[in-house]
């Protein structure tokens, strides 16, 4: 009989007059991979930040490796085993891979001097016990994610990790890369060391967990075996309703193309590419990590320079808007040509984080708010806020609250009102349900039906399969810098798309 590691018994926490937790019980055995899954606000963050002692709770009762603690320190956790990998690593990207995994036994030992001999043994040692060869002289910032990922699990390994709890481990990571870190976690398994693996993504909750633990609302409202769940169930647990996923379907007709690009090529990204996008629809692109997808997505938008590139390379072809030939040099060239661009990554490139919400919304269109004296009309500008606010079903108490403050469905939906509300005709969405929960993402789904219906023509770049297939009327398959495949959705099955994203270019052009 598996060894009981973590036992939680009716949890509950609050913040002020806030509940977040309410009786909430958790159980991890030995070897066991469980999910923690909920929708954001439900608790989650908060449940693991109990289990490794950075909150304390207000009732219930802790058990680590059998032993009650009416108190948890952080140190208690680590000392029972526990490591936490959040989403962003807690690494330190100015040291090496060597030194990031040597660093905790060096403040343990209190040595006053380094032995870089040690270091360098520590951190072979920590790598070879999850089986992975690295350069431990690179710097972790020069690391792709999936590298700063290992990194920071064979230092959770070398701790003598006897729980590991990855916190959205895969939100950035490639298919192929998440099949890596799958079979790692099953070689974890097999030498006693659990995983709770908390997710938004269900597929993921399915392929890779034996039990599902689900919050709502601070509450755990389903728990069992993973084979007793299916997709429809963990959505209806997660967020207390059935949500339907039908295809879309297009309609419109294909002439005058709101946007072309014929032989568009920029050296070294990617070449001879040739699209047209017509009014209400919504085209996907994918591809895998370095196909030339966002490349593509940020060229259309300004954000690399479509003139000459170094060495005096000319990029070539043609984008055309309303079958007009246009230049995008800049965002600035772009965004008056009508086309619009919502980033993967909202929190560095999308959003300014300790503004208020009312000015993320109107962050590149407040000219457009100026009266007679050239003074900004703040009364014009709460009413759209407002009309915004409810039009896109963002869930805010006071619109001049920091927009961080809002989960990352809510952010979402701010940037595409920003965006409609200046009359764009071309959105551009790169990975536009990345750490957005189940309820906000068909919400977002819905939304971009709606604005596609409103006669706007939408490219979709991202490499979530059902998404593309349930929310496009075609797909290009980009490799290499290259379209190897157009694809109408209407019949597709997801393992027909990826089989065609993992072939080699030569085998996809033939």
């Amino acid at each position: 009989m598996s060894k009981t590691l973590i036992k939680l018994t009716d949890i509950d926490k609050s913040f002020g007059a806030a509940s977040v937790l309410r009786k909430v019980s958790l159980q991890l055995d030995e070897g066991e991979i469980h999910c923690l899954a909920g929708e954001n606000g439900s608790g989650k963050s908060t449940l693991i930040k109990i289990i490794s002692g950075v909150y304390r709770h207000d009732a219930g009762r802790i058990e680590l490796g059998g032993r009650h603690y009416p108190t948890l320190r952080p140190i208690d956790a680590i000392r029972e085993g526990v490591q936490v990998i959040y989403q962003d690593f807690s690494l330190f990207p100015n040291l090496t891979v060597a030194e990031n995994l040597a660093l905790s036994d060096q403040v343990e030992s209190g040595r006053a001097w380094v032995s870089w001999q040690r270091v360098e043994a520590i951190a072979r040692e920590s790598l070879a016990l999850i089986g992975v060869d690295m350069d431990t002289s690179r710097l972790v910032e020069e690391l792709p994610v999936s590298g700063k990922q290992l990194v920071a699990i064979a230092r959770a390994v070398y701790c003598n990790a006897r729980v590991i709890i990855m916190d959205e481990p895969t939100t950035t990571l490639t298919d192929r890369e998440i099949a890596s870190l799958f079979a790692l976690i099953r070689r974890l398994k097999e030498r006693g060391i659990a995983t709770l693996f908390v997710s938004h993504k269900m597929r993921e909750m399915l392929d890779i967990t034996e039990r599902i633990t689900i919050l709502r609302n601070g509450e755990k409202v389903a728990e069992g075996r993973t084979e007793d769940f299916d997709e429809a169930g963990i959505t209806r647990a997660m967020t207390g309703r059935d949500i339907r996923s039908d295809r879309y379907v297009w309609n419109g007709v294909r002439s005058d193309p709101v946007l072309e690009l014929r032989d568009f090529t920029r050296t070294g990204d990617f070449q001879g590419l040739n699209l047209s996008l017509y009014k209400g629809e919504i085209v996907g692109i994918t591809g895998l990590l370095g196909s030339g997808r966002t490349e593509l997505a940020e060229t259309l938008f300004g954000l690399r320079n479509t003139r000459e590139r170094p060495g005096g390379e000319k990029n070539s072809g043609k984008i055309l808007r309303n079958g007009r030939e246009i230049k995008v040099r800049s965002v600035s060239d772009a965004i008056a040509e009508g086309i619009a661009y919502v980033p993967e990554d909202r929190l560095t490139e999308g959003i300014f984080a300790e503004q208020p919400i009312e000015r993320n919304l109107f962050a590149n269109s407040y000219p457009r708010f100026k009266n007679a004296l050239g003074l900004l009309d703040r009364a014009k500008l709460r009413e759209l806020s407002s009309a915004l606010i409810r039009a896109y079903n963002v869930v805010a108490s006071n619109l001049k609250l920091p927009i961080r403050t809002l989960s990352g469905g809510n952010q979402q939906k701010v940037m595409l009102a920003r965006w409609i509300s200046t009359g764009a005709e071309v959105l551009l969405l790169n990975g536009p349900t990345v750490g957005v929960d189940v309820g906000a993402r068909f919400e977002i789904y819905r939304k971009l039906r709606e604005i596609a219906a409103g006669g706007v023509g939408i490219l979709l770049f991202s490499d979530e399969l059902q998404e593309l297939i349930s929310n496009c009327n075609r797909i290009f398959v980009i490799n290499r810098g290259r379209f190897t495949h157009e694809l109408d959705t209407g019949a597709l099955q997801e393992d027909e798309l990826s089989a065609l994203l993992g072939l080699s270019l030569e085998e996809a052009i033939q």
